[in-house]
């Protein structure tokens, strides 16, 4: 069996490398012709770039996206300058850069990649999958008997913050990094999805859907992982199966079969705040453009955000989302299972969490009220604030750096619920139904507890349950999200997760001592 998973590591890793060298691969040529489209498609009245590109662009090869791209971006900077500094704001192209860049390589890339989308595809996804696969399934039988391994994990330098740990966090956040601030440099990744993309929507594919398929590919992998290690346990096994389903179906594949049938992309799942630009004066007019099927999108998302969300919230706590439902927990719970327990347990770290992500929560209301109060007045400014720059500034950090590059990025090293733990303002919005109007409740038996540290040092969130477990005490936390680990590693079954009346949920923090109460007039109570 180690052999097989010797041979699955290695075809894993050639499949990386052959990604990550595709990059660096590839022609690019702007055609007049090409040109002269871009020019009709974009509106383009500047003079200025039109010259510098067909001076230093047209009909010239570039044998990398790196020189082609700063040309490009070199050349829409230099004519912006101009036209601003000249007030021929007309002339001004707003397109972000690398985004307009990523547009022409797209279309003047050239080479065996984009010849060759299906053979390149199989040297990087397929290899990529057979070896993950060839690695993870064989632990049905290296695992042992029945139970949840985690043997080892503090000697790993994968899980530990060793070497492989550091390699895994930079090849994350160069991936995000990529994703969002240099898609030109990424346009072979980009062809390798063509022909799903195509399939499913009819076009080519877009960065972001690149991201879609990716992120579907690497939970689903990992989903199998998941499935090996918690085999003997229901509730993992569900959790998993319903996050992998929500995400492959929800977020994937019915947003773009509505783009084939020319209706809005959207993902039913994803609520407010979450959904931070649901508001924003481009989504509604789509939708409000979009007849019957954009009205009932904008109703839905507005009832799931108000009614829906909360409702559940008492039902179940949290967890029948963060767990169950969302995307961004999906792949914490999937691809950064192996690091859930370098989550910080430190007081400070908790009163750090509490301030930033409802103050993330605070920034998305905030933004969200500036622009509504925009949409239906047309003032560009509120305050004296722009709106634009507002939601730029929040789209930048939160939506981008935060939800992205941290969010994912940092896995291996700061523990797979960062971006939950500290940024989602979703989380938040949550967290506060659930810590003062919900039914769920982690109920503890402090009399079997043995204070091993499993419940804490496996806790995604950060919590250290060890110690309302040695009290006695229900877990309300507000951070909770329920996965229920802490339950399914504890040896003496001391934790359980419930659904029950408000009245006792939330019972005493101190230890009671016998003097200090009657203690059968306590149980009655309870």
């Amino acid at each position: 069996m180690k052999n097989i998973q010797n041979i699955g590591l290695g075809l894993f890793l050639t499949g990386l490398a052959i990604f990550i060298a595709l990059v660096f691969l590839g022609k690019y040529e702007l055609t007049p012709q090409l040109l002269d489209q871009v020019i009709i498609n974009k509106g383009i009245k500047s003079e200025l770039f039109i010259d510098d590109l067909k001076t230093n662009v047209v009909e010239k090869e570039f044998t990398n996206p790196f020189s082609f791209s700063s040309q490009i971006t070199s050349a829409l900077k230099t004519a912006n300058e101009t036209h601003k500094q000249n007030s021929e704001w007309d002339k001004v192209i707003w397109d972000k850069p690398h985004s307009f860049s990523y547009q022409i390589a797209k279309s003047a890339g050239s080479g065996m990649v984009k010849v060759n989308k299906w053979l390149f595809w199989w040297l990087t996804f397929g290899l990529g999958i057979i070896g993950a696969l060839l690695f993870i399934i064989p632990k049905v039988i290296t695992l042992g008997p029945a139970g949840i391994k985690n043997n080892g994990i503090y000697h790993s330098a994968a899980t530990n913050r060793g070497w492989i740990g550091w390699f895994a966090f930079i090849f994350l956040v160069g991936f995000y990094i990529l994703l969002y601030f240099r898609p030109d440099y990424i346009v072979n990744w980009v062809y390798l999805v063509d022909p799903i993309s195509e399939s499913l929507n009819g076009n080519p594919a877009s960065q972001w859907f690149l991201y879609g398929f990716l992120y579907c590919t690497v939970m689903t992998v990992m989903a199998v992982r998941m499935y090996i290690k918690y085999r003997h346990n229901k509730y993992q096994i569900l959790r998993t199966t319903s996050v992998l389903f929500f995400q492959i179906v929800f977020a994937f594949l019915i947003p773009e079969i509505l783009v084939r049938f020319e209706k809005p992309w959207y993902d039913f799942k994803n609520a407010f705040p979450l959904d931070y630009d649901f508001f924003f004066k481009w989504n509604l007019d789509e939708l409000i453009n979009s007849g019957g099927l954009g009205l009932f999108i904008l109703v839905w998302g507005i009832v799931l955000t108000l009614v829906i969300v909360p409702v559940m919230v008492y039902f179940f706590g949290k967890r029948w989302y963060c767990s169950w439902v969302c995307g961004c927990g999906g792949l914490a719970e999937t691809l950064g299972d192996p690091y859930r327990q370098l989550s910080d347990k430190s007081l400070s770290a908790w009163k750090f969490e509490r301030w930033l992500v409802h103050g993330v929560l605070v920034f998305a209301l905030v933004m969200t009220g500036f622009t509504l109060y925009s949409y239906f007045s047309g003032a560009e400014a509120v305050l004296g604030i722009k709106t634009q720059t507002i939601q730029d500034v929040y789209g930048f950090l939160i939506g981008a750096i935060f939800a992205g590059v941290i969010g994912t990025g940092f896995y291996p090293i700061f523990g797979n619920r960062v971006w939950c733990r500290f940024g989602c303002p979703l989380a938040a919005y949550l967290g506060i139904v659930q810590r003062f109007k919900s039914r769920f409740r982690i109920t503890t038996n402090g009399g079997q507890c043995i204070s091993c540290g499993n419940c804490s040092t496996y806790c995604e969130m950060g919590i250290d349950v060890r110690a309302y477990a040695q009290k006695g005490e229900n877990i309300i936390r507000a951070s909770c999200v329920g996965c229920g680990i802490c339950a399914a590693v504890c040896p003496r079954g001391v934790l359980k997760l419930e659904n029950g009346p408000e009245k006792g949920r939330i019972n005493p923090t101190d230890v009671l001592l016998g003097n200090d109460v009657n203690l059968m007039d306590l149980v009655n109570q309870k």
